[in-house]
């Protein structure tokens, strides 16, 4: 099958990318003291020049004490990390490339003591961790309302030194999706209560940013049904449960949903053949982004079972579903750390020229 579909320009009223391959945000921990250096700035200028259409960088923290856990994990605050920032940003456009911070919030995933303040305790909507168990207490209101502004004004740095965008993080049981899970937000204020209840902080969240950039900044968000401690956890288990989750991100001002899956080739629900970036798309008329183990022969797990004999691996039913229209935009990992040109030898059928992923990429930034 043709792989044009891939390498097709995606427009947009506020955003326009060269392609359809996105780069995925993936954790480095490469920038000491959270500040990204010369060695970030040109691991990111790689992937522009070997043909990514977009770049969502790495988790970065957004300015709140207990937003991250580790002194290597670059943060989206204060003038050094900003300044770092700058030059990332700077590299990625000499490659005519476009680049969007990823910001985020790990709430409860964060141990007490963690750094890189060591100090501050771990914060979620209930004080709950991922098994349900009390660790801390419920964040205030005014606790909510100081994380809100933390993002907002992440977006509005953003914007300022030259990001194309921002993407922020509602995934994989970090903070925002903490309140989208009912097993850890038991909240009977507003902030709680049902589907929808739950979905406020994010939308709070959205809200604020929006007015921090204003109408015309893209916004990317992303979600996840799937959890860092429960691969088979569902937060909708349906099309019309999914609608109702994602109608008030909408409203508030998402502008293209990242819809995070460990195998993007597998139907989200019974009876139809879309993956949650389709029904994504379907359900709310707004560009979605798919992901999951595009160029490996098995998905990524722990236990590093993933091979990559094949580094075109699953290309071919990913070209099918763009094809008909089923999303707009795909995401890589993996594959790019391997292999920062994957694009280009891919449009240019050099598959035997990739360099394959294998599991010592994940300790190098190359």
């Amino acid at each position: 099958m043709s792989m044009e579909i891939l390498f097709q320009p995606f427009k947009t009223a506020n955003l326009s990318l060269p392609n359809r391959i996105v780069m995925a945000p993936m954790t480095r921990g490469f920038s000491p003291g959270g500040v990204p250096g010369q060695e970030v700035a040109e691991y990111y200028r790689r992937r522009a020049a070997g043909g990514v259409g977009l770049i969502i960088t790495e988790g970065t923290g957004v300015d709140h004490p207990a937003a991250v856990s580790g002194d290597s994990i670059p943060l989206f605050h204060g003038e050094e990390s900003l300044a770092g920032w700058r030059k990332v940003v700077e590299a990625v456009h000499s490659e005519g490339g476009a680049i969007m911070p990823q910001l985020w919030h790990v709430g409860m995933a964060r141990k007490a003591g963690d750094l890189p303040n060591a100090d501050a305790l771990p914060i979620g909507p209930s004080g709950l961790n991922g098994q349900g168990e009390q660790v801390g207490d419920p964040m205030t209101e005014a606790e909510i309302a100081g994380v809100v502004a933390a993002f907002a004004k992440a977006a509005a740095d953003a914007k300022a030194i030259g990001f194309d965008g921002i993407e922020i993080h509602g995934a994989h049981g970090y903070l925002i999706d903490q309140f989208f899970w009912e097993e850890t937000n038991k909240r009977t204020d507003r902030y709680g209560g049902d589907l929808v209840g739950r979905t406020r902080f994010a939308a709070e969240v959205v809200e604020a940013c929006r007015r921090a950039v204003g109408p015309d900044f893209p916004m990317v968000f992303r979600f996840s049904q799937w959890k860092m401690y429960d691969y088979n956890a569902k937060l909708v288990q349906n099309p019309d449960e999914l609608g109702r989750f994602l109608a008030p991100l909408v409203q508030a001002g998402v502008d293209i949903f990242h819809c995070s899956t460990r195998r993007f080739w597998l139907p989200e629900f019974e009876g139809s053949e879309l993956n949650l970036a389709g029904w994504t798309q379907k359900l709310t008329g707004k560009p979605a982004i798919s992901v999951g183990s595009v160029g490996l022969d098995a998905e990524f797990t722990s236990r590093g079972e993933e091979t990559a004999a094949r580094p075109d691996a699953h290309v071919e039913p990913l070209a099918a579903q763009m094809e008909r229209g089923d999303y707009d935009l795909i995401a890589i990992g993996r594959a790019l750390l391997s292999d920062p040109a994957w694009p280009n030898k891919l449009r240019k059928g050099q598959i035997d020229e990739i360099v394959p992923f294998t599991r010592d990429e994940l300790g190098t930034l190359k």
